[in-house]
């Protein structure tokens, strides 16, 4: 028997925001597996965010292709990309005049029929999803009276109850306090495992990254600088390379594990 598809297959794709308009992200290819977590890092602009609207079928390549689970995302009608991906982006607006149950409950859109009429699995799935993200005692508060932490927490029960094969995350933590997004980091893992979810997120935090990722993609300018295990990859030179600034990796002795440590500032060559 072949090896079974991948939930989201990028291969080789190059994107630019206007037909004439430079490449954003240019020959990156990137695979996601049923309960792998895939970590995007670099800098601003190094093209994370147009990897996951590729990945969603917001953006079209202009060359390559995007799969999940072996379609091509081109061929695919929104509820059926709603239904294979879910999105937390890294900042929305939020829909004022509905509590938290019903912002959470958007989520079951894509199951629904044209009338978006509820059933007993569409109660399941918001219910569970609140529980996860801490948000049972909030469900019936306005989302717009909640902190900016909260409101994270929203999207992402959104995105839980919308149970889709692949979870795609902006800057995942945005806005949470440490425990919480340990929670959050914690809860992934668990979704990855458990579930055999394909997460794929966009961030800054080395060491949360180092912590949590399946596999890491470091990219520089639009363009893949390496791909692999977090440990084969993100070391102080490809780091250096991808950040443009002095990285240093440590081990922290009564944990064991890895954390990365900024040297100074950017490396002149990288200053204007």
């Amino acid at each position: 028997m072949g090896q079974e598809e991948p939930a989201a297959n990028l291969d080789r794709v190059t994107a630019r925001y206007s037909p004439r308009g430079p490449a954003v992200v240019q020959g990156v290819s990137l695979i996601a597996r049923a309960g792998e977590i895939v970590v995007l890092l670099g800098a601003n602009g190094a093209g994370k965010s147009t990897l996951l609207r590729l990945l969603t079928g917001l953006l079209a390549p202009s060359e390559g292709t995007v799969r999940l689970g072996g379609r091509d995302v081109a061929s695919l009608d929104r509820r059926a990309v709603a239904r294979a991906v879910a999105l937390v982006p890294q900042s929305e607006r939020i829909p004022e005049g509905f509590s938290v149950r019903d912002v959470v409950a958007m989520g079951r859109a894509p199951h629904q029929d044209r009338w978006l009429r509820a059933g007993p699995e569409d109660a399941a799935a918001v219910d569970h999803a609140l529980g996860r993200c801490d948000l049972r005692a909030l469900a019936d508060r306005p989302v717009e009276s909640l902190s900016g932490g909260e409101q994270r927490r929203v999207a992402v029960a959104r995105a839980l109850a919308q149970k889709a094969g692949i979870l795609a995350l902006d800057e995942p933590a945005a806005y949470l306090d440490i425990g919480h997004s340990l929670d959050l980091y914690d809860l992934l893992a668990e979704v990855a495992r458990r579930d055999g979810v394909a997460c794929v997120l966009a961030m800054h935090d080395l060491d949360a990254a180092a912590k949590v990722a399946t596999r890491v993609v470091l990219l520089r300018g639009g363009r893949p600088v390496a791909s692999g295990p977090p440990a084969e990859v993100m070391t102080p030179d490809r780091l250096g390379e991808t950040f443009d600034a002095d990285v240093d990796v440590v081990t922290h002795q009564p944990s064991g594990a890895r954390v990365f440590v900024a040297l100074g500032g950017r490396r002149p060559s990288a200053r204007r």
